[in-house]
């Protein structure tokens, strides 16, 4: 992919998976993105939010560090989790970044263990019981399908226990209720409506 100071070796993983053209949402919103910016980005279904998602995490987290999870990926269910870990293998290839899928219907002790070993990226449905502190990436996939659920409450307690971190939404539609939690959670979030 042509993206500006992209790392080489996300670039090249991306080569290998035949993901050679970065498409708009990618190229509008990959310097604000790795800027650290809080966004609220739109795009339909089937369009790479997903993809936008994993590059983005990669380009940032750039390699393992510590023993901390540093960035935090919200999806809706169980399936998605698990789509989004195989993805991310894939994109993760020659960064070697660590990554722990943990959904509502796994083991909340064996998953808060591991997660407590050391993981760089966490894609989950919900969370607890870890240190938020060293989250510099809050991501939520469907933001608009989480606050159908009334999951807004937990994406605010998220959001508040972890103080310096980046926020990003994507979504298929930026309904009333997605505009009111960024702006009621997010710094000055910048809006992109990708069109169809």
């Amino acid at each position: 992919m042509q993206l500006k100071k992209i790392n080489p070796n996300l670039q090249k993983a991306l080569i290998e998976n035949d993901l050679i053209e970065a498409n708009e949402m990618q190229h509008e919103t990959f310097s604000t993105i790795k800027s650290g910016a809080d966004a609220v980005i739109q795009s339909i279904s089937g369009s790479g939010k997903t993809t936008t998602i994993l590059l983005n995490v990669i380009q940032r987290m750039e390699k393992p560090v510590g023993e901390s999870t540093r960035a935090l990926v919200l999806v809706q269910n169980k399936e998605k989790v698990m789509a989004a870990v195989e993805q991310f293998k894939k994109l993760n290839h020659y960064t070697n970044l660590r990554v722990f899928g943990v959904h509502e219907k796994g083991d909340i002790d064996y998953d808060k263990n591991q997660i407590s070993l050391g993981m760089d990226v966490n894609d989950m449905f919900s969370s607890a019981g870890f240190n938020m502190n060293t989250i510099k990436m809050l991501v939520v996939d469907d933001i608009e399908e989480m606050l159908r659920k009334r999951e807004d409450t937990i994406i605010q307690r998220l959001s508040m226990s972890a103080e310096k971190t980046q926020r990003l939404f994507f979504c298929s539609q930026i309904t009333e209720r997605v505009e009111i939690l960024a702006d009621r959670i997010m710094i000055e979030p910048l809006f992109f409506e990708m069109e169809d």
